[in-house]
Formats: C-alpha cells, structure tokens, sequence
C-alpha cells in the first residue's frame, strides 16, 4: 500500500519500538547482543526519514536468560498482559505517521507494545510496523494492528530477520521507497 502523497519533505515521523539487547536467538544460537535487533533497524529508519525515535521500555525487565525472557513473553499474551512503560509521550498528535517496531515474539508484538498503542489516539493516523525475527515474519502482528485502529491506513511492514539487521540498509531503503517514505 502506497501512501499517496507523503513523503519524508511532508509527513512528520514518530519511530517507535521496542527491542531486547542482551541474549537472543539469532541463526540457531543464542548470543549476546550488545544492541536489540530492532534497534538497529529502528535507528535505520531514524536516519532515512529524520523521524523522532521513542523507545518502549517495559518498567518490569525481562530477564537475561533467553529461555526465560520467552517464557515471561508467552505467559504475558497468554494472559493478555500491558506491562507497565518506563516513559511516556506527552502527545502523538503532530505525528503523521508512526513506524512501530518491534521483535516477532509468539506470533505478534510483544505485549508493552499494545501497552504503548493503547495509550495513545492512533486513529486516522499512518502506523508503519516493521519487525525482527528469526524465521516467523511479521506474524499476525500487521493483522492485530488493524484490527485495533481501523480507521489507520497500516501498510504492509517489514520483516527483518534479526541476522540480518546489521546489513539491512537496502533492504529498509528499498521498503522505505516503495511504501512512498523515500525518494
């Protein structure tokens, strides 16, 4: 989906995501990442566009085992969870659009992600979803937010696979253009 006329000369960008450095899957094994993959292609974005970035921080961290960080992720959709955040915006409303990235966790986004979404009017709004992920693609996720404002335009996202992410920028360059956010 093409945004007609919008591009980074006329829409003002609001970046957010969520990201876990620390241990992570990444290509069958765990590793420690100085810098969360969703990060890396948050700040790629960032560059591109001259957007505003905003990290999501849950105010509960999830622990530094990979295994149990899963574990804490699945009981939190099971149960539907909205992790407390660390901080807030004061408004949305001089955003046109807002990317929201985040890591495919179970299917969709983690759980402060809806937290954040919830917290703030999106409607008639561009939200732009871009993940990381180690095999999944973006999931459901493009699908749940639709569902929760559907009066947004929500143009396909873009799935980084969090190998990757270190040599994604034509690969978010190219996503950027053909979604209309880049000449």
């Amino acid at each position: 989906m093409q945004m007609k006329n919008m591009n980074i000369s006329n829409a003002r960008c609001l970046i957010a995501y969520f990201s876990r450095s620390g241990n992570n899957y990444v290509n069958g094994n765990i590793v420690n990442l100085p810098v969360g993959n969703t990060e890396v292609v948050a700040k790629m974005i960032q560059e591109m566009t001259g957007g505003d970035l905003f990290h999501i921080e849950s105010v509960n961290v999830y622990p530094v085992d990979y295994t149990e960080t899963t574990e804490a992720a699945q009981e939190e959709l099971r149960t539907n969870a909205r992790p407390k955040l660390t901080r807030h915006l004061e408004s949305v409303a001089s955003y046109d659009v807002i990317f929201l990235g985040y890591p495919n966790w179970w299917g969709t986004m983690p759980m402060p992600v809806f937290t954040f979404l919830e917290e703030y009017d999106l409607s008639k709004k561009t939200i732009v979803p871009f993940c990381t992920h180690e095999g999944s693609g973006l999931g459901r996720s493009v699908s749940d937010i639709r569902k929760m404002f559907p009066q947004s335009a929500v143009p396909e996202g873009l799935a980084v696979r969090g190998a990757d992410v270190k040599k994604a920028q034509n690969e978010v360059s190219g996503w950027l253009r053909d979604i209309g956010m880049r000449s």
